[in-house]
């Protein structure tokens, strides 16, 4: 350990080491601080079920904003593998137990699916159009993502005005109702605006419409991929990647100050021998602003508040489905529970008045079915999956009072929303561990806080931003800027940040790089 660093990064998650890559394979020396004993963040696979030999995404899961660009900057040993479906949906309407399907590529079955549940090929012709015209802001927002910030007005003239104006000035209701008129279709539409995102599609802020568009710009597709091995195999590469170049990983080192005051830096730390200090001339934050407030000793500090629930489960097979469709199919990608553009509006207006939704709506993945290395050659042999349940409109307000009862009440309902849809009892089909306990892992946005640090267990560690350059207000140069010359945000809470993207990471490492003499 050296006394002085070109560069101190507060925190080794994906986004601090993809900016200690950088930063260290410039020739900086750089120095990675992380509280937990491994890197990674919330970006990691981990054997969640005593026993059983089961590595699961536990936080996060999906990778779609990662740009192709950081993978071949940096070398990274990674495969993203495509889901062979993007989405299921069952649904009981008229007394049949159907399911929309959208294959990945979508292609004829796709189309009768929708003409099944809606009775005309109106609704996937809206469908095409719909997504089609997105595609092109996509195409159009991805490439400056890694760039200084442009300005929100130069993007509008370089796609269609109407649609910019419905995308980023209206709320997303109005375009979702406008384009389609099926409840479900629409709520498989709608639910992008909300995951991590707690709002209505109504919202006059336009936070879910923020949130939408930054589930459909990744690499200018918007495909979300499985990565081989599990997020751990993300962050693995990352780390591997940073020490390759010479960076100092640290880990069990609790950052407890930092200073910073436009030339000098510090940051002083809590670990296994005691509290230590070091001087640098940057700071990098990869933590929460509200956070790096703490750490800097601001007064009535704003902290944000997560709003989705997360369970982890371990089966020993497949469900059946009352829909009678191929449960391999319908699993292996974004698996719907109840969320019909109906069932989001009042599940956010039950949670909204201070209760928990009594149909709550949620996504299911079943990543084993796109990877089967993350589970044992026996648990492949029989029949063993994964699946991650992400429950949406469950703020952590939910859960102040008695966050055990509120978290119980909470799986309960939403594996009954799950098991409104199968043949058979949910139960049977969940595997044991070692220990005879059902594998079922929960997480409440206030377990996420105290797991990770999250404050209010918020995803995206505050509330999406555009990602572009608000022409009224002064975010810097990158987006990554404080009121510190030498103190930048690298993290989710950065412009341009949220989910596992190394944007942030990337864009404070320039930052740096611009600066440094």
């Amino acid at each position: 350990m050296k006394d002085f660093y070109d560069v101190v990064i507060v925190g080794g998650g994906h986004n601090g080491l993809v900016a200690a890559s950088y930063l260290a394979g410039a020739g900086l020396s750089t120095l990675v601080l992380e509280q937990q004993g491994h890197t990674g963040g919330a970006a990691v696979s981990q054997q969640v079920f005593p026993g059983v030999d089961a590595r699961l995404s536990r936080y996060s899961y999906l990778v779609s904003l990662l740009p192709d660009k950081i993978v071949a900057d940096l070398g990274l040993s990674l495969e993203l593998r495509s889901r062979s479906v993007a989405s299921y949906t069952p649904v009981r309407r008229g007394g049949r137990d159907l399911g929309l399907l959208v294959d990945r590529p979508e292609g004829p079955a796709t189309r009768a699916s929708f003409s099944a549940l809606t009775g005309s090929d109106a609704e996937y012709d809206a469908w095409q159009a719909f997504y089609a015209s997105v595609g092109e802001v996509a195409a159009v927002v991805a490439p400056t993502l890694l760039e200084p910030l442009v300005s929100g007005t130069s993007l509008r003239r370089r796609v269609d005005p109407a649609l910019w104006e419905a995308l980023v000035e209206r709320p997303f209701g109005e375009l979702v109702e406008s384009r389609f008129a099926d409840d479900t279709v629409r709520g498989v539409v709608a639910t992008d605006s909300v995951i991590g995102t707690f709002a209505s599609l109504w919202d006059e802020s336009l936070i879910q419409n923020r949130c939408f568009l930054y589930h459909l710009i990744g690499n200018g597709t918007g495909e979300w991929r499985v990565p081989v091995g599990g997020m751990g195999a993300v962050t693995d590469a990352l780390a591997a990647s940073a020490r390759r170049a010479g960076a100092s990983l640290v880990t069990n080192a609790s950052v407890t100050a930092v200073e910073a005051d436009g030339t000098r830096g510090s940051v002083t730390w809590l670990g296994g021998d005691g509290e230590r200090s070091v001087d640098c001339s940057y700071v990098l934050a990869n933590v929460a602003p509200a956070t790096l407030d703490a750490l800097r000793g601001r007064p009535g500090v704003s902290r944000p508040e997560g709003s989705q629930l997360k369970i982890n489960l371990l089966l020993s097979r497949l469900p059946a489905l009352r829909s009678g469709d191929d449960p391999s199919r319908a699993f292996a990608g974004t698996f719907h529970i109840d969320e019909d553009y109906s069932q989001l509006a009042t599940a956010f207006a039950e949670a909204a008045g201070g209760v928990l939704p009594a149909v709550p709506p949620s996504e299911v993945y079943c990543h084993s079915l796109t990877d089967p290395s993350i589970l044992s050659p026996s648990l492949v042999a029989s029949g063993h999956q994964t699946l991650t349940v992400f429950g949406v409109h469950f703020p952590a307000r939910l859960f102040a009072s008695d966050n055990d009862a509120a978290r119980n009440e909470s799986v309960r309902r939403v594996l009954a929303g799950l098991e409104s849809y199968l043949a058979e009892p949910l139960e049977p089909c969940i595997a044991r561990d070692a220990d005879g306990n059902l594998c079922i892992e929960a997480k409440t946005p206030l377990d996420i806080e105290e797991s990770i640090g999250m404050p209010g267990g918020h995803i995206f560690h505050g509330d999406l931003q555009w990602p572009w350059l608000d022409d009224s207000v002064d975010t810097g140069r990158w987006g990554v800027e404080t009121d510190v010359a030498n103190l930048l945000i690298c993290g989710s809470g950065a412009r341009r940040g949220g989910a596992v993207s190394g944007i942030p990471g990337h864009n404070a490492a320039q930052a740096v790089l611009e600066l440094h003499p």
